[in-house]
Formats: C-alpha cells, structure tokens, sequence
C-alpha cells in the first residue's frame, strides 16, 4: 500500500491511499472462511456450504469491511509516525475523490482533507511579564464584613413602639367612612416594615407608633401602586388591587427589633470556633485572610486570562484551514448549524491558538500557568517573569 501526502498550503493537505488486491486479498479471503464455518443454508451441513455461494452472498460486505479496516489503520498510522500536527479528523476529500465501485474494482484509491496545524514560534524577552494582582483587603471592606457577622449573629426582641426597621405584625381591616367595612377586606397577623413604605407621609405614620395602637393609613399610597406588594401584603389577587384604593386601619399587636451582636469573645467563638481568635485585632485579621483567600479564584482567574492573552499575541498572526475546520465541526456534532458555527467560529480559534500553544509546553511546567496559586507567596507579590520559563519549554519541545 502507498500513502502519501500532498500539501496544498501551509495550512491543509490531502492524504492519499493508494491500495491493490495484494493488500486485501488475503484478508477477506480469511473473513469469507470465517463466515463458511458459521453460514447455515437450507440443504447444506453448518460450515459445508460452498465457497462460490459465501462469496456472492457475503463477498462485496466482506470486501468493503476489510478496506474499510485497512483505510483507518494505516491513515492514522501515517499520520503518527510521520507525526502530522492535524487539527479536528481527516475528512473525505470532495474533489480528488474518485468514484469507487467494489464489483468491477480490484485497485482503489482514497483521498482524505486534513486541517495542519500552523508553526508556531514564540520569543519571550525579560520584559515580558505577567503580574499577578491581589484584591487589596482595606478597613473599609474588613468593617462591612464585621457589620455583616454582627447582623448575622444578632438577635431579634420585642419592643413597645416603632422604628424604621422593625418588622410591625397587627391585624388590618378595610374602612368606610372611618368604621370597619361591612364584607371588607380583614387581615389577621399581616406584616409590615416601614422602611419599605415608598410614600413618605404614611410612613411617618408609624414611626414611633407604640404597641397596640391603631394607625389609619392606604395601603395604595403607601406602596404608590404596586400591584404586587399591596396584593401580598393584603392577601388579595392583583387584579383586585386596581379597585382598593381607601384607607385601612392597622392595629399593632407586636413591634420586633433585631439587636446586632456585640463584638465580644461570643461573636469571635460563634464565627470561627471556640477560642480561635481573643481580640478585636485577631478577629479583623482573621477575617482579613478569609476575604484574601475568598478572592483567590479571582485572581488566578486574572492571571490566568493574561498569561493567555500575552502567549497569543507573541505567537502572532496564524493561519487555518478555516474552510476545512468550520466543515469538521459540523460533522463533528450534529447539533450544530452552519449560522452557529459562522457565529462562533472566532472565538474557537482564539481557543485553538492558546491550545496549540500549550501543547508547546512540557507538562511540568504546564501547571504555572494553569494554578498561579501553588506559586510561593513571596513570589506572587511580584511581577511573575514567565519568558525564562516559556523559552525553555519551547527549547526542550
């Protein structure tokens, strides 16, 4: 058998199989054996029936199934051991491709397209940096986390009279003419909390209402219309709310208040365990590494996509078979479409490049790029050099 390739460009080439009966002969006159000893015929003992009737009734399956066999074997063994960098699969060539008939031939010829991967060559100087930054933990950010503890750990009390943020439970009751409305609208246990009020004078209403007070107020101007708050809070289909647009009494039965916790040794041991940190400066620093290392992902993130962009760029402009590519991927997933592959086509190059040019890098030092956070700390502070490193991977390749 002769294989061979022709280069059309720098980009794409055609590989040709060239196969005689010599090649195959031998083949299928084993696997035409095979079927005789298992072929059963009316007339015939098991593995008795005749040759000439094995091959007129198995002989052309069995001929296309060994070329078949022979064309996948030795295309990829060409391609492996003449180590042809080819992107995506061979496909079956659609203008030197002749037409094959298995009954009249003996000799066949195959053409398959492959995609060839680009050279690439990159040149890394000392000036080529990739600097990984660290978000800058302040006070600012340490004390909004404090904050946050301390409304989480806080406790919830009952009090007398209202204030903006309490949360307000009593029961409502639709009015007319100032008396509670015969058939109208009765809500037991509703809740409220002022701050969401958006009208600022029934708001007003109730701060510094005291418990068991009655407020007269309008749940339309309170909540200047909104369909789905008023609904909510009145129990009613917002469709029924366009036609409630009087006024209400509310009836405070329990005003709660939630109370922050203190920053003491009980909200230390609650966030972070017992005994694990016993001061003020030892809980702010603590808290400090826990948002350096909830910030970590990002910044890996950060240097990740860099040290990517700066090896594309160095490597420059690389040309592809993109007529050949956009058609492996079609037939690569049948679920895609030639408008999906047109529309996505330059971000999946962009993926290429970086893969090809990782592929350039032997996997040991693969992973500097890949998790910049199992670099030492000290050398994370500080603008990470990779030319030294990437020009001995492309060196050693």
């Amino acid at each position: 058998m002769n294989v061979s390739l022709k280069n059309i460009d720098a980009t794409k080439g055609i590989v040709k199989l060239e196969i005689v009966k010599a090649d195959y002969a031998d083949k299928v006159e084993k696997s035409l054996r095979s079927f005789r000893q298992k072929a059963e015929m009316p007339g015939f003992r098991k593995g008795m029936v005749p040759m000439g009737m094995v091959k007129k009734m198995y002989g052309k399956h069995v001929l296309v199934e060994e070329i078949n066999k022979l064309v996948s074997e030795n295309l990829y063994n060409y391609i492996r051991e003449n180590k042809l960098n080819i992107l995506g699969e061979p496909l079956p060539n659609e203008t030197e491709q002749k037409e094959i008939n298995f009954d009249t031939q003996e000799d066949f010829e195959f053409c398959f397209d492959v995609a060839l991967a680009p050279e690439i060559k990159i040149e890394l100087s000392k000036n080529d940096k990739v600097p990984y930054y660290q978000v800058n933990i302040d006070d600012e950010m340490i004390g909004k986390q404090v904050e946050a503890y301390q409304a989480n750990f806080g406790t919830y009390d009952q009090v007398e009279d209202v204030e903006e943020k309490d949360l307000v439970k009593g029961t409502v009751a639709e009015l007319e003419n100032g008396s509670p409305k015969e058939g109208g609208i009765v809500v037991e246990e509703a809740v409220l909390m002022p701050m969401y009020i958006k009208d600022e004078a029934e708001k007003a209403k109730f701060i510094g209402a005291k418990k068991n007070s009655v407020i007269v107020f309008n749940p339309n101007k309170a909540y200047e219309g909104a369909e789905a708050e008023i609904a909510s809070f009145l129990k009613v289909n917002k469709e029924a709310v366009s036609g409630i647009t009087g006024d209400f009494s509310f009836e405070i039965t329990e005003v709660t208040r939630h109370k922050n916790a203190e920053l003491n040794q009980e909200l230390f041991d609650k966030v972070f365990g017992e005994g694990v940190v016993t001061s003020e400066e030892e809980f702010k620093n603590k808290i400090r590494e826990a948002l350096a290392e909830q910030f970590t992902p990002q910044s890996d993130f950060k240097f990740l996509v860099d040290a990517r962009d700066l090896l594309v760029q160095k490597a420059g402009e690389l040309s592809f078979a993109e007529d050949l590519l956009k058609r492996w991927l079609l037939v690569a997933n049948e679920k895609n479409t030639k408008e999906k592959i047109d529309e996505e086509y330059p971000r999946i190059i962009e993926d290429l490049k970086y893969q090809l040019i990782k592929e350039r890098i032997p996997s040991h030092l693969n992973t500097m790029f890949v998790t910049p956070k199992d670099i030492d700390e000290t050398v994370k502070r500080l603008s990470y050099t990779i030319s030294e490193g990437l020009n001995l991977a492309l060196q050693l390749a």
